[in-house]
This record gives structure tokens, sequence and C-alpha cells, in this order.
């Protein structure tokens, strides 16, 4: 038997580089969302601070991994063979529910995670015991502390709405002083707000980062906990004094120090402090076998006593740990998807939204209105501007999601609320505390102003609506496997085993190479706004890039929706969709950054500009035409209704192959700029045209006889319609192109 459980261990360690992986991927965002949205530095060099935080984080942790979780479950109560399948049914849930919410792209809490996967876990074989034991429900309290768990609830809820309040206040006082002119006003302020703001962050990581540390000892924290006001004090004049001796003599950047000095601070605790969170239940099964093997016992006889003290851990395995999350953070790609999101909830750009809006956002941002309004009528008019003045944007500002100021306040803010927790020992989400520190500076920061406060409120609400759905998901999910492998047994872990391979091979390889492909593109689509000025030569080479790109996707979705429509396969056809509402998004974000490329360009250049939209504008309309075909076919297949008539699929097939043509011949002249062949084009597309008439045509005649159903011919008629419409834009893009290019070849 001991055989079969090596290999049970075995797995679990695996399971362990796999919970690492996709748990720094979430928690990313806590420690490096400061630093990339004010692009204080190149983004290599902020990986390389974080993962020098990461690395002596996990190194100088004392390995001390509590997996009891303060007393959640009471590992007494169960054998070793059912905590081992405890373990394993934690970790499959936690590594699938961390990993869908990096696809998602929303940042949630690796702590809360775990936390409620060992209640749900615990809770399943709490309660299948009793049943086979017949025993009452009345005696799972013996198992489980449901208290705890509550009490934990209540203290994040609190830590929620008391981070969004701090943060807001004190980034309206910071704004206040500092403006977003803060380049004169900080030479006399910027000492003391970095004293501030380093001793805050000190502070931080001597109650956070520190306390887990293996040279951190008990007496030592006491007399810190002791001294508090003194280190406090002494910190801030030390930290005021040099820094305004390194802003006079050097012109040292204090801003600068205060964010990856913070970025440091908070990547060193994460390490130190959640490394718990991914290797801890693996290690604990570790320590359980060796009890088991030292013990002699039976496995469905050995009490689990030992697990209600801390696991020790090997220095080895602190180092490996270090390195594998700091690997992945500087290659994950859902890292920064998860990234992404916070910053851009939090930009002070207007650019396209992540989110749309939804009726809650827009009766809270219509019940602020209504609320300003009414305090506007309140407020001197001459405090009004003065207000206003202060929170004024420069127009040449640089284009970064926000400034130096507002970075500093989150990291400030987000350690102090974190550390004082700490200190006085209360539950609280690092993940939670830093995000919504984040949404009350963009908040007070006017971050959020008409044109997007409704999406980003949506965007807030759905991340804490996530918060909620990761307790219940974390507690079901656990609950769920771990019942199915007590019952199942070395079946049930072999299946659960496989599976979970099979979903981080995706995840891990095809996942990440669909990301990387898509950033790719997006980093073209975003070529033209990175610079202050561009040439009108310089956005129709990008532009004429782009749409050749939209084409080439375009002409093989079309085929490939169309055949496996007709060939009746749903799962292709659900697939296809994903590529659709991609290249959805990308035409939409095209047609979003039609204002900032034409502010950008330089000279007069009206009449390019207005070729340039209605380039975009026709690749916007060939995108809709693509969704509109692919998703009303799914649904017909999806709801099972009868397939299309012999002479129906015939039709299509034709139609498919001369858009083929079609496709192709209009990809030659945009890649190629053959705009001498439009005319072979617009002979083609007469062809498709008259075509489509034909086919329309004999449809109606098949409706006439009432030889096929409403469905079928609302569908049927969508599909030319639609490919109507592509013939024409794909034409009009041609012309408006060879327009745009002529434009182009007068100012050059």
């Amino acid at each position: 038997m001991e055989y079969t459980y090596y290999m049970l261990v075995g797995v679990l360690l695996l399971f362990a580089v796999f919970d690492l992986i996709v748990g720094v991927s979430n928690d990313a965002c806590n420690f490096l969302n400061s630093a990339i949205g004010s692009k204080v530095v190149s983004f290599r060099t902020i990986i390389i601070v974080a993962c020098l935080g990461i690395v002596l984080g996990a190194v100088f942790s004392s390995g001390m991994m509590d997996i009891a979780r303060n007393g959640l479950f009471n590992p007494d109560k169960f054998y070793f063979s059912e905590i081992m399948w405890i373990f394993v049914g934690v970790m499959i849930a936690d590594v699938v529910l961390l990993d869908v919410f990096n696809g998602l792209g929303l940042p949630t809490s690796t702590t809360v995670s775990i936390i409620f996967e060992l209640l749900g876990a615990s809770l399943a074989v709490a309660l299948y015991k009793l049943l086979q034991a017949g025993e009452s429900l009345a005696d799972l309290g013996a198992y489980i502390n449901t208290a705890k768990a509550l009490a934990i609830i209540s203290g994040i809820l609190i830590s929620v709405v008391v981070a969004f309040v701090s943060g807001a206040v004190v980034q309206y006082i910071s704004r206040l002083i500092f403006t977003f002119r803060y380049q004169r006003t900080y030479r006399y302020f910027g000492s003391i707000f970095g004293g501030v703001a380093i001793t805050s962050i000190v502070y931080f990581m001597l109650m956070k980062g520190a306390k887990g540390a293996s040279f951190m000892k008990p007496e030592y924290l006491e007399w810190i906990t002791a001294h508090s006001i003194s280190l406090l004090l002494i910190n801030f004049a030390g930290w005021t004094v040099l820094l305004q001796i390194l802003m006079w003599m050097f012109r040292v950047n204090v801003l600068k120090i205060i964010i990856l000095v913070g970025t440091f601070a908070l990547a060193m605790a994460f390490a130190s402090n959640d490394l718990v969170n991914f290797i801890g239940v693996p290690l604990a099964g570790l320590e359980s076998f060796k009890t088991y093997m030292a013990s002699g016992v039976a496995d469905s006889s050995l009490v689990m006593n030992s697990l209600k003290e801390p696991v020790g851990t090997p220095t080895i395995f602190l180092m490996v740990a270090g390195l594998i999350m700091a690997v992945t953070l500087a290659f994950s790609r859902r890292a920064r998807k998860v990234i992404d999101t916070t910053v851009n909830l939090s930009s002070q750009r207007t650019e396209e939204e992540q989110f749309d809006s939804t009726l809650a956002a827009r009766a809270l941002v219509r019940g602020t209105l209504n609320i300003s309004t009414a305090l506007n009528r309140v407020i001197p008019l001459r405090w009004q501007r003065g207000i206003d003045r202060r929170f004024r944007k420069e127009e040449n500002a640089e284009d970064v999601a926000f400034d130096q100021i507002r970075a500093s306040v989150n990291l400030v803010v987000a350690s102090i609320l974190i550390a004082s927790a700490t200190s006085l020992k209360l539950p609280l989400s690092t993940t939670y505390v830093t995000f919504m520190v984040a949404m009350g500076t963009s908040l007070s920061d006017r971050a959020w102003d008409r044109e997007s406060a409704v999406y980003r409120i949506t965007g807030v609400i759905t991340v804490i609506s996530g918060w909620f759905i990761t307790a219940i998901s974390a507690l079901t999910l656990a609950g769920l496997i771990t019942l199915f492998l007590i019952w199942g047994k070395w079946v049930a872990f072999a299946i659960c085993t496989v599976a979970l391979l099979v979903f981080m091979f995706k995840s891990l390889f095809l996942s990440e190479k669909t990301e990387r492909e898509k950033e790719i593109k997006r980093r073209k689509d975003m070529d033209l706004l990175q610079a202050k000025t561009v040439t009108p030569v310089r956005v129709f080479e990008s532009c004429n890039e782009q749409i050749v790109s939209v084409i080439a996707d375009a002409s093989k979705l079309y085929f490939h929706a169309v055949s496996e429509f007709l060939d009746g396969k749903r799962k292709g056809l659900k697939n296809i969709g994903d590529d659709v509402r991609a290249l959805n998004d990308r035409c939409k974000g095209l047609k979003s950054n039609i204002y900032k490329v034409i502010v950008k360009l330089q000279g007069d250049a009206v009449e390019s500009s207005q070729f340039y939209v209605e380039v975009v504008d026709a690749v916007r309309d060939i995108s809709n035409s693509i969704f509109f075909i692919q998703q009303p076919a799914f649904e017909y297949l999806n709801n099972n209704h009868s397939p299309f008539t012999t002479g129906q699929s015939k039709e299509l097939t034709e139609l498919n192959d001369e858009m083929t043509i079609f496709f192709n011949m209009t990809l030659h002249i945009l890649r190629n700029r053959r705009y001498d062949d439009k005319e072979d084009a617009n002979r083609k597309k007469g062809d498709v045209l008259e075509l489509l008439d034909e086919l329309q045509k004999r449809q109606l005649k098949r409706i006439k006889k009432q030889t096929v159903s409403t469905r079928n011919s609302v569908l049927y008629l969508k599909i030319l319609t639609e490919t109507k419409n592509l013939v024409l834009s794909a034409y009009g893009l041609i012309k408006s192109n060879h327009n745009f290019y002529k434009s182009v070849e007068k100012k050059a």
C-alpha cells in the first residue's frame, strides 16, 4: 500500500508546481500594478525587482506551513487515508479555480480559495463518514469550525470597504497638494511625502513580510510591536533627511524610489506569507506520509494529530518554489492579463473598455451625478474652480495609465492597511486590499469620468462578485472532487490526475500560445498609439497591415463557419465562435482608437483622416457580418433544428467557393497594393451578388411552396444578407484603401 502512497505524494508535489504557476499568475497584480501602470521604469526592470523580492521572500521564509489554517477543520478527527484524499481534492480544485480566474483576467484571493477548499473538502469527508456510520449530522461541528470561516468573511468584507475609502481619501488629499503638475511641487514636499511612504513600506515589511522569516524570532516581533511608534518616527526622520539630500545633490526622483521599494516589499511579503497557499497542502501530505511510514499503523486507523502544528519545510523546497514563481512571473501572459484588468480599471486614459455597462453601474453613476449636482449648489463656485485647477490634467502628459503620485499612494495605503491589520491580527486578503485601494484612488483622481464611469464600475462589480464566487466555488468544487475521490479511491484518483494534466497542458501550452498570438496582434494594433505624433505614411502602412490580417482571418472564418454548419459540426462551429469574437473585439478596438490616431497625425491631413475612417468602418462592418453569420448558425445547430436540404447545402457550398475566390482577390490587391486589379474584383463582386440574388429567389420559391420551415428560411436568408454585406464592405474597403494610398502619396 505504501507504494501507491509514494505515487500519491509525488502527484501532490507536481500539483504544488501547478499551483505555484497559477497562483503567482493571479497574485502578481498585487505588487506589479503600480509600477506597470505608472511605467516608472522599463517592464524588464520591474519584473527583475519583483522577482528578487519573491525569491528572497521565499528563501527567508521560516518554511512553517500552517496547513490547519487557524482551526478551520480539525485534523485529529480524520484518518491518514482520509486526509490524503482531502489534500488531493483541495489541490485539484485550487489549480482549476485559480486558472479559470486567470483566464478571465480577474484577480482573486489565493488565501480565501485555499481556506474554503480545505473547508469544503473536509466537510465532504466528514459528511461521508457520518452517513457511512449512520451518525447524526449534528456531530458535524466536531469536524468543522464554521464560526472561524464566518469571522474571516466578515473581516474581509470590512477590509474591502476600508481599503476603498482610505485610498480615495488619501489620493484626494495628495492630488490637492501635488496636482498633476507635481514636478515643481514635490521639490518642496517630496522628501516629506517620501519619508511617510517609505516608512510605511518598511513598517509593512517588518509586520507582514518579515514575520514569517527564519531570522525573525518571536521576541523580535514582540519588541517591534512594543516600540512601533519610536521605530516609525526614527524611520520617518531618517528617510526624509536622506531623500531631501538625494533630491538636492543628485536630483533623484523620490517617487521612483517609493514605487520600486514598494514593489519589492509587496513581492517579498507575498512570497513569505502566501507560499503556504500553494505548497502548504502538498508538504502537509508529505509530512503525513512520513508519519504514516514511521507509525506502523494502518492507513485507515492512523489519526492525524500531527497536522495540528505547522509543517516545516526544507530550505531547498523554498528555493525551488521561489524560482518557479519568479520564472512564472517573468514569462506568464496570464499574469499580465490579470494585471491588465486592474490597470485598465484604474487608468486615467480614455480607451477601449474591458467591460460593458450594467443596470447597477448606470444607476450608481446617475445617483452619484445627482449627489454631485446637489453638492455643487452648496459649495461656493470659487472653491469649485480652485479644486478643478488642482485636478486639471496636463495636455501633453505622458501616456501612462496613472502618474507616479497615484502609484505611490496605491502602494503606501495598501502597505499601511495590511501592516496594521496584521499587527492587530485581523483577517484580510492582500488581493482585495490592493485592488480596492487602486479603485478608490482612481475614483478620487477623476480617472472615472462620465465617458468611462459605467464601464469601470461594472468591472469593479464583476471583480467583487468574483470574490464571492471564489469562496462558494472553492467550497463546492473541492467538496465534490474529494467526495468523488473518497468514494472511488484509486480509480477516481487516476481519473482526476489525468484530467488535471490535460487541463494544465491546455492552459500552459495551448492557452499561452493563443495569448501570445493575441498579444502580437494587440501590439501591432497599438503601434500607432505609442508615438506622440505619426505621419500619414506610417498610419497607412500600419493600417494596411492590420486590414490584410483582418481580411485573411475573415476569409478563413467565413469558409469554416459555413462548412462546419453544413456538416452539422456543432462543436467545431462553437470553437470558431471564439475566433469570431476575438476578430470582432479587435476591429472594435481599431474603431475606438480612431480619435487617438487622428489627433496624433502630423499636419492637416484631413483627407487622409477621412479615408482612414472609411477603411476602419469597412473593417468593422466585415467583422460584424462574420459574427452575424456564425452566431445564428451555431444557435440553429445548438437547438437541434432540422438540417438544410440537399439543394440548400449545394447552393451554400457553391457560394462558399465563390467567396473564397473573392476574398483571395481582395487579399491580393491589398497585400500587394495592386489597385489596378480593382476592376477584376469589381467583376467578381458582381458575380457573387448575382449569385446571391439567384439563391434568394430559389429560397423564396421554397417558402412559397412551404417546403422549408420558418427557422430554416430565416437563417438561410440571414446568411445571404450578411454575405452580401461582406462583399460590399470588402469592395468598399479596396476603394477606400486605394484613396487613402493616393492621399498619402500626395503628402509624401
